[in-house]
């Protein structure tokens, strides 16, 4: 088994009619087992994640951003790692941009009133954000990208001489450093949320289009288009990016699954 990519959520801002919010699992060899990367924790996500494995499973979480639509449902891994009938879970690293255990628990916690034990904001092993840190089988490096909160494109390199890697843009709008950092990697799962042609608001998110442009700027093979909200056509997107892109392009639907690399 080489670097595995399993759509979890890949609904745009919010969960839709027919999938989660942005959720991805990653999963590569390490250490003699699979070791288990969830990037984004969307609404609905945390429930989806049973179709795939055990949620106790997941060995760490990288989080983009802290805009809900990417982080709430850590929530519910939080209430299931403390009441399901598996409970305790372990402790697991939640790498993420500063302030994420202050936005949980603003998330989760009732003013005036507490529950025995760890908190949300002390049970996950909060990490922040590094230029480079390695997370099980992979080395992560992480860019500031053009969203109204602090927010990360994350590049994934498996940690082996013929392993796969993958840049995932989180939310962006357009950004002159994200087809430099994904130069040359095997897959680019981007955001793909606005139309063409439309009044989009600067530094927010990309088009189709635009994710195309990217992909072929960075010289990467195969395009992966994901978060696109429930109000604009899939295949709409689709087109737009196939306008400007001979290359692979694939939607992200949830269940869909590719091997990253040889």
């Amino acid at each position: 088994m080489t670097m595995q990519l399993t759509i979890v959520g890949a609904s745009g801002s919010v969960s839709g009619p027919l999938s989660p919010a942005s959720s991805y699992l990653v999963q590569a060899p390490h250490q003699g087992r699979t070791f288990s990367l969830l990037l984004d924790l969307g609404p609905g996500a945390f429930g989806a994640l049973y179709r795939y494995l055990d949620p106790a499973e997941i060995d760490a979480v990288a989080v983009s951003h802290l805009h809900p639509d990417h982080c709430i449902d850590l929530c519910g891994m939080y209430v299931a790692g403390r009441y399901a009938p598996t409970a305790p879970w372990q402790r697991i690293p939640v790498y993420g941009p500063s302030g994420t255990p202050e936005r949980l628990a603003r998330a989760y916690e009732v003013h005036d009133a507490s529950e025995p034990g760890l908190s949300i904001a002390d049970w996950f092993d909060h990490r922040v954000w590094q230029s480079e840190q390695v997370i099980g089988p992979f080395t992560v490096t992480t860019v500031r990208v053009a969203h109204p909160v602090e927010a990360y494109a994350l590049k994934l390199v498996e940690n082996t001489a013929d392993g796969g890697s993958l840049v995932f843009t989180g939310d962006t709008g357009p950004t002159p450093v994200l087809a430099p950092f994904a130069r040359g990697v095997d897959v680019l799962l981007s955001e793909a949320a606005f139309l063409s042609g439309a009044d989009n608001p600067p530094d927010l998110h990309l088009t189709g289009a635009q994710a195309a442009e990217v992909a072929d700027q960075a010289g990467v093979e195969l395009l992966i288009l994901t978060h696109i909200p429930p109000w604009h056509d899939p295949e709409t997107v689709l087109a737009e990016a196939r306008s400007v892109r001979d290359r692979p392009i694939e939607l992200a639907t949830p269940g869909a699954r590719w091997t990253v690399g040889r």
